[in-house]
């Protein structure tokens, strides 16, 4: 089976883990620093606070910004679920965007469309208090004309960063553009800690913040224990930490390897019947995924193409979830096919290939060749 996706373990990765397990300390201490002062480092930020996963750093990063009951996020349609579920566990509602036909991420005409009908009425331009685009599949969204249209209005900019480590947009990284980004460490990311995430700000009040959310409301700068505010417990382990240092030295290789790889796929589908990644020329793409798009006749028979790839040992998948007509969403607020035109055109073609860093050519070959047996 050419699987979809395999991590990037290796024997050093295995023997930190070992050496911090066989330390006994195995939470929120050295290794952890660490951890987040690479990735500071990497992404260009003053503080990073490492949780653990991104639904955690998303919960966190509303949180930090007093996101609560009755309050308007902007998100976008296309992601997976978490992006919205924070949102609704804040008390607050998300307000979906939709998205661009050809990248995925949320399309700013539709979000300064969106704030301009909120921000007419004073009731609700009141409750509208942050936008939170995704970097769908590894590529940022158009976060120079985001940012634009958010500072119209004076409202602060959360990246869902969580498959982009290292992706760029006019050469700025993902999680430096926004006042917090956040990160995913999940086995399907180019680096994981198995579970894990983090979250990057340049914002000393947000970071003290999200230190104390995290650890049970812990003072982070006092001398001796003091509870400052009702915490939770989102922190990542020692050997977690110990695991992402060791990883954080492999990323640049392995989004080389990532890019490399997509390069060879869209030769090799350059004639097929799926349509392969739009890049713009502002975007370093990281293909934490590499997301094709089916024909619309081929569309409706795409559940069968995923059974009959696997069949031939291939594993695809969909590519992520149009959110607001997924069950919880469309019950809650009634939404209805025809909504959101572009993520719902997009959710039923998606379909997503293998690629990992040790995938051979001759493995995408046979991918390709498979495709072009099942999908007419």
């Amino acid at each position: 089976m050419i699987r979809l996706t395999i991590p990037s373990i290796e024997e050093d990765d295995l023997q930190v883990t070992r050496e911090a397990l066989a330390s006994g300390f195995l939470v929120q201490g050295a290794r952890v620093a660490e951890f987040e002062k690479s990735i500071a480092a990497y992404v260009g930020v003053k503080h990073v606070i490492a949780v653990s996963n991104c639904t955690a750093a998303l919960h966190l990063a509303l949180l930090a910004l007093d996101v609560r009951a009755g309050d308007l996020v902007l998100v976008t349609t296309y992601s997976w679920v978490a992006t919205a579920n924070v949102i609704e566990l804040c008390g607050a509602q998300p307000v979906f965007v939709d998205i661009q036909p050809d990248t995925f991420n949320m399309d700013a005409e539709q979000l300064a469309e969106t704030l301009k009908r909120l921000m007419s009425t004073a009731e609700t331009a009141r409750r509208v208090k942050a936008i939170l685009p995704v970097h769908t599949f590894g590529q940022m969204a158009d976060m120079t004309a985001i940012v634009k249209v958010a500072k119209q209005y004076d409202i602060p900019v959360i990246e869902d960063a969580a498959c982009a480590l290292g992706a760029k947009w006019e050469d700025e990284q993902a999680g430096s553009k926004g006042v917090m980004g956040c990160f995913s460490f999940h086995p399907r990311k180019a680096i994981t800690t198995g579970e894990g995430g983090a979250i990057t700000t340049n914002e000393d009040q947000f970071a003290r913040k999200l230190r104390a959310l995290r650890n049970h409301g812990l003072d982070p700068d006092a001398s001796s224990p003091e509870f400052i505010m009702p915490g939770y417990n989102y922190r990542i382990t020692e050997f977690q930490a110990a695991f992402g240092s060791s990883q954080m030295k492999k990323l640049d290789r392995i989004i080389t390897a990532r890019r490399r790889l997509a390069y060879h796929y869209d030769g090799l589908l350059e004639n097929d019947p799926v349509l392969v990644p739009a890049v713009p020329s502002q975007s370093f793409h990281v293909y934490q995924s590499y997301v094709t798009l089916l024909t619309e006749k081929a569309a409706p028979r795409r559940a069968e193409i995923i059974g009959q790839l696997k069949e031939m040992g291939v594993e695809t998948n969909i590519g992520t979830w149009h959110m607001p007509l997924t069950t919880y969403f469309r019950a809650r607020y009634g939404y209805r096919a025809g909504d959101f035109p572009v993520s719902e055109n997009v959710f039923a073609r998606a379909l997503t290939l293998p690629l990992y860093e040790t995938l051979a050519a001759q493995e995408q070959e046979l991918v390709v060749a498979s495709i072009r047996k099942v999908v007419q």
